[in-house]
């Protein structure tokens, strides 16, 4: 549970986020980018994603700040439907009673577009042999029913370590819904650890050859960290040149494990898959979700040109860069390195 101190320091961020949310912007005609400064909330599985995002579209319109808050996808959603802030990410769309509710209270027109689709990845330290798992053995693991290595590979009876991100991420409630009984929490699994964030996650499974980690595979893109070291003028060349193909090798830190699905569609087959672009995008990785960017605010604001921006050519290809697949990219463009 958070202390005092921090509970004090939260709310004052929210209050001035708040304040910063309210700033009205010049309007703007058709067309136009909106300037002035706004905030948005976003599941901390993609930060990466949203940071690259807001750092192109500020060099590009100058004028513009856009202010971001990293938390857990219940925590966006709350603050939404609080009218603390016009813009979040998640993995979840607004039911038809909240966007009532936002047009009610708030005068709230609301906006949702898929921009991307992620794929949640099980990684393993370098050390571990286990290379590839069924979704079956996935439900196995998080249920308790598969606690030890050597149940899956080898002679190694150490415990399965389970460890995650906070208890209300996105990732957190993928799993539940898909692979938990009602009311059951992944916590509730022996020898599960729940971190901070994303970023702990990865950090935990590079050093313990025990750990089993999921994450979302937008932290496992190697082409977004090799981006952030060139140049911003040589980075806009290479996302607005539009006929280049567009694919992302992942990060050769931790194991990524293959995982299969035998269903009667595919005839049982026994094939596993990593969750590169080209296999979220066939379906044969089975692990994905869809992920959502919805706003709040009116035409004439820079949330309004943020969200434009996201879903245009350069936001979405900014998308590629991280492991995960563009929602509006023609999908030619997808392959595997």
């Amino acid at each position: 549970m958070k202390n005092s101190m921090l509970t004090k320091i939260s709310s004052g961020l929210l209050l001035l986020a708040t304040a910063i949310g309210a700033i009205s912007c010049t309007p703007v005609k058709r067309g136009e980018y909106a300037s002035g400064s706004a905030t948005i909330y976003c599941d901390d599985g993609f930060k990466n994603i949203l940071e690259e995002e807001i750092e192109v579209f500020e060099y590009t319109y100058p004028q513009s700040s856009i202010i971001p808050f990293y938390v857990s996808e219940g925590e966006a959603l709350d603050t939404l439907l609080a009218d603390g802030t016009q813009a979040i990410i998640t993995t979840r769309q607004l039911s038809k009673e909240q966007i009532d509710y936002m047009k009610s209270k708030y005068k709230r027109v609301v906006r949702q577009n898929c921009i991307a689709v992620d794929a949640v990845a099980i990684i393993t330290n370098k050390k571990n042999p286990v290379s590839a798992l069924s979704v079956t053995e996935v439900s196995d693991i998080l249920n308790g029913k598969i606690t030890k290595w050597s149940q899956l590979a080898g002679n190694d009876t150490t415990a399965i370590k389970i460890v995650f991100d906070n208890a209300e991420s996105s990732t957190v409630s993928y799993l539940k819904e898909k692979f938990l009984p009602e009311g059951k929490k992944i916590s509730e699994t022996a020898n599960t650890f729940a971190q901070k964030n994303n970023a702990a996650v990865f950090d935990i499974v590079k050093t313990d050859p025990d750990a089993l980690g999921v994450i979302s595979v937008s932290w496992l893109g190697d082409d977004l960290s090799k981006a952030k070291k060139v140049p911003m003028d040589k980075r806009m060349e290479d996302y607005e040149n539009q006929n280049d193909t567009v694919a992302s090798t992942l990060t050769s830190e931790v194991n990524i494990m293959k995982i299969s699905n035998p269903t009667e569609d595919n005839d049982y087959s026994p094939v596993s898959y990593k969750p590169y672009q080209a296999y979220i995008y066939s379906g044969d990785y089975p692990l994905v979700r869809k992920v959502y960017m919805i706003s709040t605010a009116s035409n004439s604001t820079v949330l309004h040109s943020f969200y434009v921006f996201m879903t245009g050519f350069v936001g979405q290809k900014i998308i590629t860069k991280t492991g995960i697949l563009p929602y509006h990219m023609n999908p030619r463009v997808v392959e595997v390195i």
